[in-house]
């Protein structure tokens, strides 16, 4: 049986993740603000949570109402048979998401929910089930604009960025959903060599392995909200997990580089934890020591914006991409996540597309750079292509940014609501990271099992990727299983 489902993602993602479900096998995937809607049954939900890149929570909508007033809320939310998602001896949470001129306090939204869930048990049984915001068996999420309401249990839990590789961060570590996203808008699926020159803790490089590979992302992941609710199928979700027919092999190569000691060893850390190091090479280097690979690439990066990273010469950084692209890169083309405009003039070379996307708060831009010898005119009276027709069409639409947009503007914290989902940054320089442990060499990467694992790795890592076999084996939950390698 087909139900609705909503998948959130950041702003600027919603295109690239319809795709996604598209590909999925979705039906009426329709593109909204930072989500994206579709019907699918149980098992699409399952998939949904499992498989997509781009999302960062998957919802299952239960009821849609007005509500004008604090009252009608508690009375809609009253309505609802609650016995059927929350069963006696449970607990839940409420996350309330809220724009409404009515409705300006989140909390006080959330409290309603909660007052009008407890009060219908209270009468009806006697007993109350307890609130737990840091384990919940369900969550449940409410999304008000102005007096329309959708109330929809939370099927992922922890946030779907949180892959469950990364071992260690370094300063302002890209979310791994826009890294995603951004490798998808490229293209790429894995048809030529990859590179990332300033990759920091290898958050692009292990999302670009998982791609090429057609790695599900959520192999990784110690649980989802919808394997506690009363109706699960735990016999369909470990086929799904152990399902690795669609993956492929990766022919070409990943390179991550960086300047700084302590972003390589914590990328190879990363890329470790991911057994990802037969495709993915990391190693120091200034990118102004950058030559051109003996074979075509993609590069794709996110260098400091001088706000959540800094750099002692900021414009200088960007005059020296600029140059290392155009004298060493020629051939292949190059995308460069920044946010100040002053930044991308330093480049000195003419996009052929800019996407509008959000890291955090900052509204920054994705930009592509087709990389030729000589003139224009010469490249393209030979054929070249400098701008497809998409991305000429897309490039024509209207108000694809903001009238007088300014770099600077951030969006208000009340507006992004969802907090939990995006990483705090600290504004520190890369001279004050904390020198590397001893025992960094020692990761154990998380990954589907086979009998002769045993949830034991020390420091060798897996040479041919995801094995078969059902993934509890040896462990009476997989939860367990993973905690035994974080020893």
């Amino acid at each position: 049986m087909e139900f609705e489902l909503i998948a959130k993602t950041f702003m600027g993602l919603e295109t690239v993740l319809a795709q996604e479900l598209t590909q999925l096998g979705a039906n009426n995937v329709q593109i909204g603000r930072r989500m994206v809607s579709f019907t699918g049954d149980k098992r699409m939900m399952y998939r949904a949570n499992f498989q997509l890149h781009t999302a960062i929570r998957i919802l299952k909508p239960i009821a849609h109402f007005k509500a004008k007033s604090a009252d009608d809320m508690y009375e809609e939310v009253k309505k609802i048979d609650w016995s059927k998602y929350i069963e006696e001896g449970k607990t839940f949470s409420v996350d309330s998401v809220v724009y409404s001129e009515e409705f300006r306090n989140s909390r006080f939204v959330t409290y309603k929910v909660k007052d009008a869930i407890v009060d219908q048990f209270r009468e009806k049984t006697g007993k109350r089930p307890n609130i737990s915001v840091s384990n919940p068996d369900i969550r449940l999420n409410i999304h008000v604009a102005e007096d329309k309401a959708t109330l929809s249990l939370d099927s992922s839990g922890e946030s779907l960025h949180r892959r469950g590789y990364r071992q260690e961060s370094v300063e302002a570590p890209l979310n791994e959903v826009l890294a995603a996203g951004m490798i998808l808008m490229t293209g790429w699926k894995g048809d030529t060599d990859f590179i990332d020159p300033m990759c920091g803790s290898g958050t692009i490089v292990v999302e670009a392995a998982l791609i090429a590979r057609n790695i599900s992302p959520g192999v990784f992941r110690k649980e989802y909200a919808f394997e506690k609710w009363p109706d699960f199928d735990q016999e369909m979700f470990d086929e799904i997990y152990n399902d690795d027919s669609q993956e492929r092999e990766f022919t070409h190569h990943i390179y991550g580089y960086d300047i700084d000691m302590k972003a390589v060893n914590t990328a190879r850390l990363n890329v470790r934890a991911a057994g990802l190091t037969k495709d993915v090479t990391i190693e120091q280097q200034d990118f102004k020591n950058f030559t051109k690979p003996e074979t075509p690439a993609i590069m794709v990066m996110n260098p400091p914006y001088g706000e959540r990273i800094s750099t002692p010469n900021l414009l200088g950084t960007y005059k020296m991409i600029g140059e290392r692209l155009k004298h060493q890169f020629t051939g292949n083309e190059a995308w460069v996540l920044s946010y100040r405009e002053e930044c991308f003039d330093q480049i000195g070379l003419k996009p052929s597309i800019k996407i509008p996307v959000y890291n955090g708060s900052l509204e920054c831009e994705f930009r592509k750079y087709a990389m030729f010898d000589g003139r224009m005119k010469e490249f393209r009276s030979e054929g070249g292509i400098v701008k497809t027709e998409k991305e000429k069409a897309e490039m024509a639409e209207k108000h694809r940014f903001k009238k007088n947009r300014e770099f600077k503007k951030r969006l208000d914290e009340e507006e992004e609501n969802e907090a939990a989902d995006i990483r705090s940054f600290k504004f520190h320089s890369l001279e004050r990271r904390e020198p590397r442990r001893a025992d960094d060499d020692d990761s154990r990467p998380r990954k589907r099992f086979t009998n002769d694992r045993k949830g034991s790795f020390g420091k060798k890592d897996f040479k041919g990727g995801f094995g078969k076999g059902d993934r509890r084996t040896g462990f009476d939950k997989r939860r367990k299983r993973f905690d035994n390698d974080e020893d």
